[in-house]
């Protein structure tokens, strides 16, 4: 048996590469050792099978940001029940459109990102990317957010009006935003700045209580078809 040698050291003599490339081949999935994926350069190899798939291409290293339908009764930002714990690889959308090649690295140091009230379902954005967290982070009160509120009760007189421009919520008044009846008993909502608890108390104001919440889009990223649970990656060059 030959002594160990690091992963990345044996795919640059398998490739005809620099270390450098083999690194990114090895960071981006391109690399199996006995049939695994094996994604640490540092890894040690010795009699192993080293393959390197001949569609390998030399890619920076890219952070991901994954979007995740939250069921009701999970935490986004912080509390006892986190909805980052429903991530995994188990769990990912069979029919995500992104065409991103699922890593393990994927999973590490991801920060949840605008917050949604526990109660309420939909999407929700965990990313290792620093630009998209600066995005929704110092821009999150000019991206607007799509909401589906279903309600029971009788509104009140011009209550439609009023939930479109005229309430106040945190003793402010609120900034006028886009409110329409989706079917009788579903509202649909778009808006900037939300705050939470926001939408159970615009609707109690003109009558309506709050049945579910589900939150459909967050700037131009929505939510799809994907079912509560799964999670699927933000494609690259997509944008909030």
């Amino acid at each position: 048996m030959s002594d160990p040698v690091r992963l990345a050291k044996r795919v640059a003599e398998l490739a005809h590469c620099s270390r450098t490339d083999a690194q990114h081949y090895i960071k981006n999935g391109w690399v199996r050792v006995d049939g695994r994926v094996v994604e640490d350069p540092a890894h040690p190899v010795s009699s192993e099978a080293v393959v390197v798939d001949p569609a390998a291409r030399v890619e920076a290293v890219e952070p991901a940001t994954l979007l995740l339908h939250k069921p009701a009764g999970f935490d986004t930002i912080s509390g006892p029940r986190p909805a980052a714990a429903l991530v995994s690889p188990a769990s990912r959308w069979p029919e995500d459109p992104s065409g991103v090649a699922l890593l393990e690295r994927h999973f590490h140091r991801l920060t949840p990102l605008v917050p949604l009230d526990a109660e309420a379902s939909g999407l929700m954005v965990l990313t290792q990317d620093g630009r998209v967290w600066r995005r929704l982070t110092e821009d999150r009160d000019d991206i607007e957010q799509e909401y589906v509120v279903e309600v029971r009760g009788e509104i009140a007189p011009y209550g439609l009006r009023k939930l479109n421009h005229g309430l106040h919520y945190n003793g402010r008044p609120l900034p006028p935003c886009k409110v329409s009846w989706q079917n009788e008993i579903r509202l649909r909502f778009a808006l900037k700045g939300v705050q939470g608890g926001q939408l159970r108390h615009m609707c109690a104001q003109v009558g309506l209580e709050v049945v579910s919440i589900r939150r459909l889009r967050i700037g131009k990223v929505s939510l799809a078809k994907m079912p509560a649970g799964l999670w699927r990656y933000l494609p690259v060059g997509e944008r909030f």
